[in-house]
């Protein structure tokens, strides 16, 4: 017979809950930059205590998603130029060599799942959904990269999309995009030809074209 939780289990699973919700809100856009969050306020939202509320920020201003000023307050990054270009940068980094890996195992069925995503893409991008085109963006670029079997390579990617979540819910406001991002379907071109160069040069250039815009 199973012991029921006890209180020390329960307060990790209600941390871990929020973290978890609170970390796709950020990474999605949901959250614009320079949003303030309170303990009171998530406590009472999700239902927990303070104490797993604290630690669910604690852990995601470990991650960057978060500012915690001394004063205590608590918000989402409003990103400089040169941090938004240095995150721009590591994307470029990061992302070329993961398509680059995932290319040799980049078969036919994982060319079709990119292609339904990109058009779930492009039915957010019509509808002006900001969230659903974030995450959908973010989903084809991690169904790519699953592909390249480098785990940790993946995590510290994901990390970047977490610190520029508000941003791009920012830059998605100003571009007022209506459709795709052609290199998309650039990408999807370089995967079937098997063009490596081509692949890692439309990766290069779709992560970090639409930050440009924010900076210039």
């Amino acid at each position: 017979m199973l012991s029921s939780p006890r209180p020390a289990d329960a307060g990790l699973a209600a941390h871990d809950r929020l973290y978890r919700s609170l970390r796709q809100q950020i990474m999605h856009g949901e959250i614009g930059p320079g949003q303030a969050l309170t303990l009171r306020g998530l406590a009472k939202t999700y239902g927990v205590s303070m104490t797993p509320a604290r630690e669910a920020l604690r852990r995601l201003a470990a991650e960057g998603a978060l500012t915690l000023s001394s004063s205590g307050r608590v918000t989402t990054p409003d990103l400089t130029n040169e941090r938004i270009e240095e995150l721009a940068s590591l994307r470029a980094l990061i992302e070329t060599e993961l398509a680059s890996r995932a290319l040799p195992r980049a078969h036919m069925a994982l060319i079709e799942r990119l292609q339904a995503i990109n058009m779930a893409n492009a039915e957010a991008a019509v509808k002006r959904d900001p969230v659903a085109y974030i995450r959908t963006n973010l989903e084809f670029h991690r169904t790519l990269y699953l592909r390249a079997q480098a785990p940790a390579m993946l995590a510290v990617a994901e990390t970047v999309w977490l610190q520029l979540g508000p941003t791009m819910r920012a830059l998605y406001s100003r571009l007022s995009r209506s459709e795709p991002p052609q290199h998309h379907r650039m990408i999807i071109a370089a995967l079937k030809a098997g063009d490596e160069p081509a692949l890692r040069l439309a990766v290069r250039t779709d992560v970090t074209q639409g930050l440009r815009h924010l900076t210039g």
